[in-house]
Order: C-alpha cells, then structure tokens, then sequence
C-alpha cells in the first residue's frame, strides 16, 4: 500500500481548498470561534483539538498577538482563554514567561474571566497551574473594583468548578491599596454583598417593573444585558420611553453587529430604535470609497445555530456586516448566492437583512459561479461574507477581493489572490479602510 499519498485540499463540499501555512490555518479557526460549539461541517471538540495542535506549530509570539486579537477586536472570550492556556505549554514559551503573563493579564477584562480560564487549564485533569499563568491571574486580578468582584462571587458562584475566591487563594494578589484589601478581605470571608445588578434583583423578588425602569433611569444595564432583556422588559410593562431613550443613549461597546438582529426579533415593535442604536454605533467607521460589490453567502450551512443555545445562524453574522458595509460603501450593489446569485435592492438596516434572507433557498453554495458573474461587472472592491465552504472552484477577483470568513471550518478559499480576514466584528472593515491605506496594500493572510 502506498503511505505517501498526494493530500486533498478541498472544502467541505468538494471545491478546491487552498494551501494555507499554520498560522493562517489557525487564525481562521479562532476568530469566529464559539470555543466548543459545533458547527454544520465540524464539531465543536475538533475545532478546540485543531487549534490546540496548531499553536504548537507557530510562534509564541504569533498566539499571544493572536489572542489578544480574538479578544479586544473580534470581543471573543472563551477561545482567547484557550490560546493563553495552550500558550503556557508551547514547548517554545519556557524562555518567554513574561509573555505568558501578560497575556494571561490582557484577556481578563472579567473576573468570571479568570475562572473560566482556570476551568479550561483543568478540562482534561486538575494539575498544577503553570507559574506564569498564575501570575498572569495574580495581575489581572488587582484591576477589579468591589462592585465587580461582588458581581461575580455571589451565590451562584460558588456552585461553579472555580469560583473568584477560590482563585484570590490560588494567587494571592496583592491589594493596591487599603480600600482593595478591605474588599479581598470581605471576599475571603464570603462577605461581600452583591450588588444590584438586574440578575440579583429579580432573583430576589423584586417587581420586574420597577426594578428595570429604575436600572434604565440609572444607566446601569450593559448594552448586551439591555439587549436580550427588551423582551422581558416589553413583556412586565416597562415605560417605553424610558427603553427608547436608552436605546438611543447606550454605547453598546464590545456588542457584535448581529445582537441587534436577535434583539429585533425577540422585540419586532423596537425594530426602528434598535436599528437606529446599531447604525448610531457604526457611524463611526470608516467610509470605503469607489463602486463596492457585496456577495452574501445563504446556503444551507449558513443557516446552522451559531451556537448549541442560540437561535442565531451564520447567516445572520454574514447579514449582520453587510448591513454595516452598505451604509459605509460609497457606491455598492449587493447580491445573495447560494445555488443562484440574486441582485438586492440597496435597502438600508433590518430591511436589507429581510430582502438578502428571503432572496432565494437556502441551498448549496456556488461561490466560484457568483464571482465569474460578479466579475462581469464594473467595481473597484468585491467583499465576501461567506463561511467557504463552496462545490465549486473561484476565480480570481476582478478588483480587490475580500474573504470575510464567519465560520471556523479547517479550510477555506479566500487566499492567494483574495484578501482574507476573519471574525463577525465591525472592526472587518477598519481593517479593510487601513489595508487599503497602505501602498500596495500587505499580505491579509
């Protein structure tokens, strides 16, 4: 039997896949990466086990960059975690210790953060924690004030694997002043009192009602706590001026475009201010001048859960950025594909979401007969927002041409001649609006 076979490089559904280097291969699979979750082609544990083997393959340096990427860019806050941990035991990571604490220390923007890294560090067996990862938590730990370590050490805490204060023992950080020791001690003690977050108030009793009217009149909801609880908040009589003057208020900071999709849903009567609150927040992106062609991938994958307990799909992550895009495209014509391609009318917001959904089935996906059509027409830039996994083989683009993968498969075909980026936050397109800055532009991949 002959072992040095040729290896395939296809997709999932059988078109040719390209050749990409290690780090490339793991950057696609983190950066639109529900860690554990599976998706239509891959389940969730193979991704975790690729990414694992893959960071073996690259510099340390190359994971840290990365997961600090996954988390303040593409606001992802399990795989960052699993980057760190598999950071700490890459068999080059010995001489650069400080590298891993840092790290450790910037992916940590919440205390229940640091608990589920030491939970992912004991998935496969409790062992000693490494050195540098502890020193990373022993940082990261000093920077949470009383509200936010009593947010998260309440009752339900301490029915977790880990919990904050089991951490403050494993590290014992030193408290900046006398205010933050007063708190580690009362902590230590179990004796902090939670504070009043939405979550302990109804847990408690309290009327719906009154308790969201008086966190909106205060400002104290999270812009993605304010966001899946419009339903709750519509459905116990809440003022509704009050939740559209929040609407209309809130930054919505580290919200990822399509959470304003499923808010929309869940409250179809807030469809205007909601869509108002996510163009508000994008209105600062950078604008991409000349003709723009977007190309949105609606076949049958895409429409796979984007996680076990969400009713969001891929699709509305790819629907999500082309929303934004065609309110900062200077001239743009956009198209649906999936075993046809389908001109959009250029609507604006959810509407635009609704005419791309609805614009054919849901079938299999045909990218290299989009582009060869797309590429008949006149444009400067055609971005893509696709999970790639096409039947078909693509050319090259006519123009500039834009991968904007939304899932975490192993392959992909948007390199060589395309531009890939990977992830489902609006910071895509900063991306793009820089790349394009560049003389010549660089290597995207």
């Amino acid at each position: 039997m002959k072992v040095n076979r040729k290896v395939s490089y296809q997709t999932h559904e059988g078109g040719r896949a390209s050749l990409i280097s290690p780090e490339q291969e793991l950057r696609r699979s983190v950066l639109s990466c529900f860690l554990w979750e599976s998706q239509f082609y891959e389940n969730g544990q193979d991704i975790a086990g690729r990414i694992r083997d893959l960071v073996k393959k690259v510099s340390p340096e190359f994971v840290a960059q990365l997961a600090l990427e996954a988390r303040h860019d593409m606001y992802l806050r399990h795989v960052p975690l699993l980057l760190v941990r598999e950071l700490a035991r890459h068999p080059r990571a010995k001489g650069l210790r400080n590298l891993v604490k840092d790290t450790v220390a910037a992916v940590i923007k919440r205390p229940d953060d640091m608990t589920e890294l030491l939970a992912i560090y004991w998935r496969d067996g409790r062992t000693p924690i490494d050195n540098a990862i502890k020193r990373g938590l022993r940082q990261a730990f000093t920077q949470f004030d009383r509200y936010q370590l009593a947010k998260y050490s309440g009752y339900s805490d301490r029915k977790r694997l880990v919990t904050v204060r089991d951490i403050m023992f494993l590290v014992h950080p030193k408290p900046k002043d006398e205010e933050q020791a007063e708190v580690f001690r009362l902590l230590a003690d179990q004796e902090l009192e939670p504070p009043e977050t939405w979550e302990v108030l109804l847990s408690t009793g309290a009327d719906k009602r009154e308790t969201f009217e008086r966190l909106l009149r205060e400002h104290k909801l999270g812009g993605l706590a304010f966001l899946r609880n419009l339903r709750n908040m519509l459905q116990a009589g809440v003022d509704g001026s009050l939740i559209k003057a929040e609407l209309a208020r809130h930054p919505f900071k580290y919200v990822l475009p399509f959470r304003f999709i499923a808010a929309a849903r869940y409250a179809p009567s807030l469809e205007p201010e909601i869509e108002a609150a996510m163009m508000r927040t994008m209105a600062q992106m950078p604008t991409l001048p000349g003709r723009t062609v977007l190309l949105v991938d609606v076949s049958g994958s895409m429409d796979w859960p984007l996680s076990d307990k969400s009713d969001l799909i891929r699709m509305d992550a790819g629907c999500g950025l082309a929303m934004i895009a065609r309110e900062r495209c200077e001239d743009v014509r956009i198209f649906s594909f999936s075993n046809q391609i389908i001109e959009i009318p250029p609507r604006h917001g959810f509407a635009l979401r609704d005419a791309i959904v609805s614009s054919q089935d849901h079938q299999g996906t045909y990218l290299g007969k989009a582009v060869t059509k797309i590429n008949a027409l006149p444009y400067d830039r055609l971005i893509v927002f696709t999970d790639e996994q096409t039947h078909d083989n693509i050319p090259n683009p006519a123009g500039t041409g834009y991968i904007i993968n939304v899932a975490s498969y192993k392959r992909g075909v948007g390199y060589g001649t395309w531009s890939h980026v990977n992830g489902f936050s609006e910071n895509v397109f900063r991306w793009i609006a820089e790349y394009e800055k560049l003389e010549g532009g660089q290597d995207a991949q």
